[in-house]
């Protein structure tokens, strides 16, 4: 790792760009929050189709035209997992996607730039939601006995898509310098560039790298472009080349997902564990908490014991490993706040 000493001058100048675009969409379009978990890619989608986004909380559909209501589903080319991943399979979402007039299932070119929408399948909500009761309840019924499938999480691959529903692929060609997203996305993918070369990190605006991008600079770290494709990755760095976790919430709550003994090893391996709140509408860092990681794995530990006996006593399955580290909990695991 070769630590990049930032201009904080030029850093701020082009955050001041990045906050006029999320200002606008928010008076335009009203989507609050174009930065977190991916969601330009939901822009793109949306451009390209002639859709409007729906200004919303997470359960909500993603977006609508004159005939109804769409859920997207994406994965990029550059993705280790190339199909689309239902994290929940319950009823209530089963029953949810009878009520969209199509899922659309795309699939994001990121090998070039600006990533682009380059094709994908749009599926029947009322016929792929039994496609999808039919599936998981054939994958229930073929897992080992005593196995099940606690996360609820299935993969859908194109193949199946074409192969069990007799879809097709709309293939797309050049951007659709008409759609009503177009100009702003054109504006946001300039400005991106940049702000990637200066911060030296890729795919800034995947998952929530941004907000790991605002916190280290206001900590004097760096964020690890690798991440996402090296397995044991830490999020940050510094210039001595120790490394940190980064947790970041709009609120007083840190969530942890997915625990397993390999993941708290590596929690234990950083320098400390950050817990960073921010104002997505903003774009701002408003508080940053630097916990031991020791304790913090402790602490994990204890909170995901007391949940597996909470459940078990309810005769209930867990879904997932998760746990969060709450306000309460900033003591216990020996945080400090620090100036900002």
């Amino acid at each position: 790792m070769t630590f990049k000493k930032i201009n904080p001058t030029e850093f701020e100048k082009h955050l001041i760009d990045f906050r006029a675009i999320q200002i606008e969409f928010q008076e335009k379009y009203g989507v609050n929050d174009i930065f977190s978990n991916s969601k330009i890619y939901e822009v793109v989608i949306a451009n390209e189709l002639n859709h409007e986004l729906i200004p919303g909380h997470s359960g909500s559909k993603d977006a609508f035209n004159k005939d109804g209501e769409f859920e997207y589903k994406h994965f990029k080319e550059t993705s280790t997992n190339h199909s689309w991943t239902f994290n929940d399979y319950s009823e209530a979402t089963i029953e949810s996607l009878k009520k969209v007039k199509q899922i659309i299932f795309a699939h994001i070119d990121d090998k070039t730039y600006p990533p682009s929408l380059d094709w994908y399948i749009a599926a029947d909500g009322i016929r792929f939601a039994k496609y999808l009761k039919d599936r998981t309840e054939d994958l229930l019924k073929r897992r080992p006995k005593g196995k099940p499938n606690a996360r609820r999480m299935i993969n859908i691959s194109a193949v199946q898509l074409e192969k069990d529903l007799k879809l097709k692929k709309s293939i797309l060609g050049s951007r659709n310098k008409d759609g009503k997203y177009f100009d702003a996305l054109n504006e946001l993918n300039n400005l991106t560039l940049k702000f990637e070369a200066l911060s030296g990190v890729h795919n800034i605006l995947t998952s929530n790298k941004i907000w790991e991008v605002l916190v280290a600079m206001k900590l004097g770290h760096n964020v690890n472009s690798e991440q996402g494709g090296r397995a044991g990755a830490h999020d940050a760095f510094d210039a001595e080349g120790l490394e940190y976790e980064y947790k970041v919430s709009k609120n007083h709550s840190w969530n942890f997902q997915d625990i397993s003994e390999n993941v708290l090893q590596k929690y234990l391996h950083d320098e400390a564990i950050i817990l960073a709140i921010v104002d997505k509408t903003k774009l701002l860092v408003t508080k940053i908490y630097k916990a031991k990681s020791e304790q913090v794995v402790a602490r994990l530990r204890e909170k995901l014991t007391e949940k597996q006996e909470r459940f078990k006593k309810a005769n209930k399955t867990i879904k997932r490993t998760q746990v969060s580290l709450s306000k309460g909990d900033l003591e216990r695991v020996g945080a400090v706040e620090l100036p900002i």
